[in-house]
């Protein structure tokens, strides 16, 4: 007799290490950015992100075969594939392309590694801190690429900051302008998600210490 399919056992079973190869993503796609194009390093960690990438791609493809009902399995998980061919583009020798592929892949990144860390952290304070590290580690690998940072150190020092507290960032460019509206907002939301969830731990000892 065939087996039914349970697509929460297989996601279940996925998740402890897919969540852990996604944030193993985020820090190649940062190492990658940061090697010197052309150099050994530079290329391990680019067969490393394909490797990774190529793991996503078949946890996905055994996902949508597992499950019970694939157009509505497709159809929630439609911008999955959005990011899985983002990467692509790389393959294409057109400046602008180029760029938004590294852009892509970035974003993709943080996505995957806050996807990730939504499902390994079950306490809010901790996975505030996992999504505000994802993020800070995006938005200064962006900031780098397509600002004006001096260097590597600069960046993520601007981006730490501005998603933290939301300071400005000392990047001129139109880019570091648009990248610090979106972390000032950040920085607020993180603020008052925190601020509940202290507020709701101190009424809870409270109600526990009234006879």
């Amino acid at each position: 007799m065939r087996r039914r399919r349970d697509p929460q056992e297989l996601t279940e079973r996925l998740d402890g290490p897919m969540a852990a190869l996604g944030v193993v993503f985020l820090l190649v796609v940062v190492g990658e950015g940061l090697a010197g194009r052309g150099t050994a390093v530079h290329t391990a960690f680019v067969a490393a992100g394909w490797i990774i990438w190529g793991i996503f791609v078949a946890e996905y493809v055994v996902k949508l075969l597992w499950a019970p009902d694939r157009a509505e399995f497709l159809k929630r998980s439609w911008w999955q594939i959005v990011f899985l061919i983002l990467p692509f583009l790389r393959l294409l020798r057109i400046a602008v392309l180029l760029r938004t592929a590294r852009a892509g892949r970035v974003v993709s990144s943080v996505v995957r590694a806050s996807r990730s860390a939504g499902n390994a952290l079950t306490a809010r304070v901790g996975w505030l801190a996992a999504i505000t590290a994802i993020t800070i580690l995006g938005s200064s690998q962006l900031l780098y690429e397509f600002g004006e940072s001096g260097s590597y150190a600069e960046a993520l020092h601007d981006a730490a900051f501005a998603a933290i507290a939301g300071e400005p960032i000392t990047d001129p460019s139109g880019f570091a302008r648009f990248l610090e509206l979106i972390l000032a907002a950040y920085s607020v939301v993180v603020f008052a998600a925190l601020a509940g969830s202290l507020g709701a731990f101190f009424l809870e000892r409270t109600g526990e210490a009234q006879p």
